[in-house]
């Protein structure tokens, strides 16, 4: 108990002491607990609590005491005493409901049964005849998660004064991937190096690990997978299970349950077997007890997170098994300990037809067949985290199998860590998007939170953009994703706005001057980056490997589908990729009558049209231009709302803190520089196949094509 005291006290000089007319790092994140600006509020707050308790002896229950202590003093400007008993009015209490003696004499029975494991209540009630703010759960991290979200309501200017509060978490397990290396570089990662010291581990604990832990408790996450999926079998041996033993005891105060990635081949690299087959017994029990021993050191340990057949990782295919079979065992060597295995359906082939088909193909004839502590890990597209996609036709075809949605918070195709993007509506797009598979309403977020077909082991996850730099996401607006993705995990009916206007007020200021400003540069600047790369349905014309620039003429790889011309098919006749009955029929493995809409050239969304049709240059579309046109016109409409992003920010100049605003400045000049990158590129490759002018009055590409085709970025951040 004492350490963990030093610890969270040593958190108020890291995320308090700082006033916001200094500089500021962005280490805080959205727990900025900050003086409220607004007199008015902060009068009636300080009249709403002159006294607070937090009743409990757990190391959860001792975190929510010093979140309170430190949220109070910085939001409120006082030293709020803390009571040691009920007094006069302005009392606030937390406390779980079952262990309290205050609140004992309260009828709660239905909020706390709506409530449920993680969730919480806040009311204002009379206590004593006098009012009182009372936060309960049935749990001491429902307490916690409740404490986190009362101090939003004062961060965000929230009335207070009749609380009538019940929460609680659509999805049972919310979770980061990480892809993080032994080695400690991440794959795919844009804020410097893992945030996990694996050299130093497990005597020196850092404490930027419990400012994660507390970080992610603060918007609901309760998982952590700590290595990349493409693993290292070293994960598993005895000293890196210790190296993980002391991370999860710091996770576990804050509810957070670490999972590990497992490297399926892990019986041979490791236990010297000659196979890794599983249905062979020697396989199995070798997992067994690996199990055993890793939850004699971890009795939380959540379980493991499987890439498998995919991208030269050994999986069960190799040994003429399914992937059910491979999930299966090792679900039978957790499951005693409560553990679960999360399977990934990423899979593809070199040789596919089309590779948007191959995960629906595989592994919708194993329907019925997985363990039921197993959950079918998807992403939210059929292909690769493109900056849009149709949502995976998985969703929704398999009635039987626990399915987990995969989102990406790193973006890897998004401009990575570079590019000011807000992802909660990429991830909304997909939440809301109906499969019609029991019907009108089928949506891909009652298909994960197991209402569409009444499954109770649920999950989401989220690929982690968090990485070694101050400011964890190496721009201050990839917070804001991380932000939304929890939020969205917690509970899916939130809206894109209203995540952003929490973000912006915890992160940066409660001036509505400046929440209009920035939402105007938040909320559009998904579709802002679609335009200027991939509009109209256009998919993976990145650069080769790196996945950062342009690279539509990509067609050197001895891999098909990964060279950019596999997915465009522009030729001279058109561009866009078959997918009706006349070519890949991928169309087919959607319900009706989305099938149907997505079929109809005439019908099928603009977004997603060159996804699902091959179309000639000169087709007329719907605004009258001819297809050519359309094209040219959205990547500079692109162009020209980054430029627009860029004057909305310069205009805030001395409303926030100078270091981050000069740091986004310098941000979206890269980006505003790689939006007319990618514009002039892929109109000008696209010109040598349409043989069509750039419309009249849009500005000429600065350099040739050549000399875009030139560019090298041998270094790039993410390869490894």
């Amino acid at each position: 108990m004492r350490k963990l005291c030093v610890a969270i006290i040593g958190l108020v000089s890291i995320f308090v002491c700082n006033s916001p007319v200094n500089a500021d790092d962005g280490y805080r994140l959205w727990l900025r607990y900050d003086l409220v600006s607004n007199s008015q509020r902060l009068k009636e707050y300080r009249q709403q609590v002159k006294e607070w308790m937090i009743e409990g002896n757990s190391s959860t229950m001792a975190a929510a005491k010093h979140e309170m202590q430190i949220g109070l003093h910085g939001l409120l400007g006082l030293k709020i005493p803390e009571a040691t008993h009920l007094g006069g009015s302005g009392m606030l209490i937390a406390a779980t409901y079952q262990n309290s003696r205050l609140l004992s004499g309260l009828s709660l029975s239905n909020e706390l049964q709506k409530a449920s494991s993680e969730g919480f209540v806040i009311l204002t009630r009379k206590l004593n005849g006098n009012s009182a703010t009372i936060i309960t759960a049935n749990t001491d991290i429902g307490v916690l998660y409740g404490v986190f979200h009362f101090l939003r309501l004062l961060q965000t200017g929230g009335d207070i004064a009749a609380l009538d509060v019940v929460s609680y978490p659509k999805i049972k397990l919310r979770t980061l991937n990480h892809w993080d290396n032994l080695k400690g570089t991440v794959e795919r990662g844009y804020a410097g190096f893992s945030i996990w010291d694996w050299h130093t581990l497990p005597i020196y604990v850092k404490q930027r690990y419990t400012d994660y832990a507390r970080a992610n408790a603060s918007i609901g996450i309760n998982g952590a997978v700590m290595n990349n999926v493409n693993a290292d079998p070293l994960i598993l041996t005895r000293p890196y299970l210790l190296k993980a033993e002391a991370l999860a005891n710091v996770f576990r105060t804050y509810g957070i349950r670490m999972y590990v990635s497992a490297n399926f081949d892990a019986p041979i690299k490791l236990g010297r077997l000659k196979s890794a087959d599983p249905l062979d017994p020697q396989v199995r029990q070798w997992w067994k007890d690996k199990a055993r021993e890793i939850y004699s050191l971890i009795p939380d340990f959540g379980g493991f997170l499987v890439k498998a057949n995919s991208e030269g990782e050994p999986g069960p295919q190799g040994y003429g098994r399914t992937h059910a079979n491979g999930a299966n065992m090792l679900a039978e060597a957790v499951k005693p300990y409560g553990g679960i295995v999360m399977w990934r359906a990423f899979v593809y082939s070199y040789d596919a037809k089309d590779r948007a088909k191959q995960a629906y193909e595989e592994f919708t004839p194993l329907d019925g067949k997985f363990a039921d502590n197993v959950l079918l890990q998807v992403k939210n597209g059929p292909l690769d985290f493109q900056p849009r996609e149709p949502f995976s036709p998985l969703f929704g075809a398999m009635p039987k199998t626990n399915m987990m949605m995969e989102f990406q918070i790193t973006m890897e195709y998004l401009g990575q860590g570079t590019s000011t993007v807000y992802l909660a509506p990429l991830f909304k797009e997909t939440l809301e998007s109906d499969t019609y598979a029991r019907g009108k309403g089928s949506t891909i977020a009652h298909v994960i939170d197991g209402s569409l077909d009444g499954h109770a082991l649920t999950g989401i996850a989220g690929v982690s953009n968090i990485g070694a730099d101050q400011d964890w996401t190496g721009n201050i607006f990839g917070q804001s994703s991380w932000y939304a993705f929890g939020r969205l995990a917690w509970n899916h009916d939130l809206s894109s706005r209203e995540i952003a206007d929490e973000w912006i007020k915890m992160t940066f200021s409660n001036d509505s001057d400046v929440i209009k400003s920035i939402e105007n540069i938040m909320m559009p600047s998904r579709e802002t980056v679609v335009n200027y790369m991939d509009p109209l349905g256009l998919t993976m014309i990145f650069g080769y490997d790196h996945h950062y620039g342009p690279g539509p003429w990509i067609d050197y790889s001895p891999h098909p589908d990964w060279n950019s011309t596999y997915y465009h098919r522009a030729d001279s006749l058109g561009v866009g990729f078959d997918r009706t009955k006349t070519g890949s029929d991928a169309v087919n493995q959607y319900h009706s009558p989305l099938s149907d809409k997505f079929a109809s050239l005439t019908e099928c969304p603009s977004e997603h049209l060159l996804w699902f049709h091959h179309i000639p240059w000169d087709y007329k579309m719907k605004s009258g231009k001819t297809l050519w046109d359309e094209i040219c016109c959205y990547y500079y409409v692109g162009v020209d709302s980054v430029r627009a992003m860029q004057r909305t920010w310069n205009s805030l100049k001395g409303r926030i803190d100078d270091e981050r605003w000069r740091n986004e400045q310098m941000l979206l000049e890269i980006q505003q520089e790689d939006a007319v990158w990618w514009r002039n590129a892929c109109v000008l490759y696209f010109q040598t196949l349409s043989r069509m002018p750039i419309p009249e009055g849009l500005e000429q590409p600065d350099n040739t094509l050549e000399y875009y085709k030139s560019l090298s970025f041998p270094n790039a951040p993410g390869r490894w």
